[in-house]
């Protein structure tokens, strides 16, 4: 089925920025609260949010076999196990109806009035329900920064780095959408020194610059997914900041993992982007260092070229880019990692999520996280306002943002904010 409305000479009668992420050949998913309390299934276009469950009830979808209640529920999750056939059926049609060229809608008063919103009318939401989150470890400059910092240099990365892409399973219950703020966690540590823990606020909060695919309905228990079939069931990519405590992981990780430090929130961005929209921006992966074993072996191009920033912004002071990366650094691809971690069986839902983990570059202003940013610590972040971190203050916002861009064409995912509070308090 053609991708018709990626077409990059494609113009929408709706007012849409030189620079927005959002141009017609984006159209991404989410879900949101209306002007009239109503919640609904929507796309953006510019700063134009559109009510796909008021267009699906005034006909524009007509032809298209989607159920009367397809759009009007309060996730995604439904739509997204209709498949990639729907998917692009609908994305196709959004983009004939919003064309300059189509003024069907563009001329119908009464129907604009009922299905377009400006941003201020609406609230975001999440948009699917996350029965489970798993998080990977494929960055392999953050692996070997980590490995530096806290083992052998020269032996940064675990023997299995470079065999397996390495996960642990999330906490799907604290994962929010941009504009949540989140509170100190607190938790055990052990202090430098200490041969006994104490128990406290977390001291060394940090961010972690990753991605996030969504899946659809995928496979019965105990069949594996093959890398080649790996992105039928991908439904697209949001940006995820798997906000961490540094001094608590430390102390908990072995020999499970991350547990109290990660579960204390996750926040992603709101918009879906299908991987329709992304394949323009298609490049090869790094090259394995190691042979990989034969189901994780893939041909053609598998990553995207989407560039990440992260700032910092002090409560009443402008935010400082501390951080400037790319989705493309990462080692393991995203059709590798289901096809790892479906190989023992294990089911995947619609509206599941996987975090990419932290995306760190080869140079040290385009590393991940404040861990590597300050290197533990030993090198303070200077802020635009004059101020430092090591790690995240209380009361500082951290945004992410990515975007596409080729031939004229940027495709973006908007952004995720996120406040961290002091620790929670009875009020």
């Amino acid at each position: 089925m053609p991708l018709s409305a990626n077409n990059p000479d494609r113009t929408s009668w709706l007012h849409v920025d030189k620079n927005s992420d959002f141009p017609i050949q984006n159209i991404p998913f989410g879900v949101f609260l209306t002007r009239d309390d109503i919640i609904t299934i929507g796309s953006r276009i510019g700063d134009t949010a559109i009510d796909l469950g008021a267009l699906h009830q005034l006909g524009y979808f007509d032809g298209i076999p989607l159920t009367d209640d397809i759009f009007l529920q309060d996730t995604l999750n439904d739509f997204i196990a209709d498949g990639r056939k729907t998917w692009r059926l609908v994305r196709n049609r959004i983009a004939e109806i919003f064309d300059a060229n189509n003024t069907t809608l563009k001329n119908n008063v009464k129907h604009k009035e009922i299905v377009l919103f400006r941003l201020d009318e609406i609230e975001m939401k999440l948009p699917v329900q996350i029965g489970d989150y798993t998080d990977f470890y494929s960055s392999i400059e953050h692996a070997t920064n980590v490995g530096t910092m806290f083992r052998d240099p020269d032996n940064a990365l675990l023997p299995n780095w470079l065999h397996i892409p390495v996960g642990y399973h999330g906490r799907s219950s604290s994962i929010i959408p941009s504009g949540i703020p989140v509170h100190r966690p607190q938790g055990q540590t052990l202090p430098k020194g200490a041969t006994q823990p104490v128990f406290g606020p977390s001291k060394l909060v940090d961010f972690e610059l990753e991605m996030a695919f969504i899946t659809t309905d995928a496979n019965d228990l105990g069949e594996p997914i093959p890398i080649e079939e790996a992105e039928e069931y991908i439904f697209g990519l949001v940006l995820l900041n798997d906000w961490s405590a540094r001094d608590i992981q430390k102390w908990e990780y072995v020999p499970l993992g991350p547990f109290l430090a990660k579960s204390f929130a996750t926040s992603i961005s709101p918009w879906i982007v299908t991987l329709d929209a992304l394949e323009p921006y298609r490049v090869e992966s790094p090259k394995p260092l190691k042979p990989q074993l034969e189901y994780l072996q893939y041909k053609g191009k598998k990553s995207y070229d989407i560039n990440l920033e992260v700032s910092i912004q002090p409560n009443g002071a402008k935010e400082t880019v501390v951080s400037k990366s790319n989705f493309k650094y990462m080692y393991w691809n995203m059709s590798q990692q289901l096809a790892h971690h479906t190989v023992n069986g294990c089911p995947v839902n619609s509206g599941d999520m996987m975090g990419s983990g932290t995306i760190s570059g080869p140079s040290p202003d385009s590393y991940g996280s404040m861990l590597e940013l300050s290197w533990r610590g030993e090198k303070p972040v200077k802020l635009n306002d004059g101020s430092d971190r090591k790690f995240i203050n209380d009361n500082d916002t951290v945004i992410m943002r990515g975007y596409c861009e080729k031939d004229g064409t940027r495709i973006g995912f908007g952004e995720v904010f996120t406040k961290l509070l002091p620790v929670y308090g009875k009020k």
